[in-house]
């Protein structure tokens, strides 16, 4: 008798008596931590992204310092005008096709939250995060993070996200492999992601 044998016998055993009650599943897992933003510095740098830790009054010269000057950037419509440098090109989603996002430098965007444990951003359409496709398109997303906004684990997350929102959740750039292990950036998302962190 094979192990194949056992499972099914115990399946069709289960079955044929009609009576079983269903199993409660159990839900004592943690569903806090300790919150700690270096570690989620740790994992955003870990899967490749760069994280800047400025205060928000340098947002705009942290963006100056990544983009070239005379470059485009898409922005959400309720992105605030004060994060964007004098030296870049402002692009409002206000209906953008999708050649005129994907043409552009970086798309810049607020986030709805991030998660320590695991170095992830959440995106969830409000408008300073805007449409999905303008964090897939271009080649980089700046991402602006405040740190009440980051929580420690991924059940406080999900407590706090609204469900039936369009919900995006991002670790670092878009990166994949083939079978032999090697690491590819950019095959459906940006290749560049930068997270500014304010305080």
């Amino acid at each position: 008798m094979t192990s194949r044998d056992v499972v099914l016998g115990r399946l069709r055993a289960a079955l044929a008596t009609g009576d079983a009650a269903p199993v409660e599943v159990p839900r004592d897992y943690r569903h806090t931590g300790t919150l700690d933003l270096d570690q989620l510095v740790e994992r955003l740098t870990d899967y490749r992204a760069h994280v800047h830790r400025v205060a928000e009054a340098a947002v705009a010269e942290t963006i100056a310092g990544i983009l070239p000057t005379g470059g485009t950037v898409v922005v959400p419509p309720g992105l605030p005008p004060s994060w964007l440098p004098s030296t870049v090109t402002a692009l409002p989603d206000d209906g953008l096709d999708n050649a005129r996002i994907a043409a552009a430098d970086a798309v810049v965007t607020a986030a709805a939250l991030a998660i320590a444990q695991t170095g992830t951003v959440v995106l969830d359409g409000s408008p300073d995060q805007g449409r999905r496709v303008l964090s897939l398109l271009p080649d980089r997303h700046i991402c602006v993070v405040r740190a009440d906004q980051v929580v420690a684990t991924v059940p406080e997350a999900v407590a706090r996200l609204t469900p039936h929102r369009p919900l995006t959740w991002i670790s670092g750039p878009s990166a994949t492999s083939d079978i032999e292990l090697i690491r590819v950036e950019g095959v459906h998302g940006p290749r560049q992601m930068h997270v500014i962190l304010l305080p």
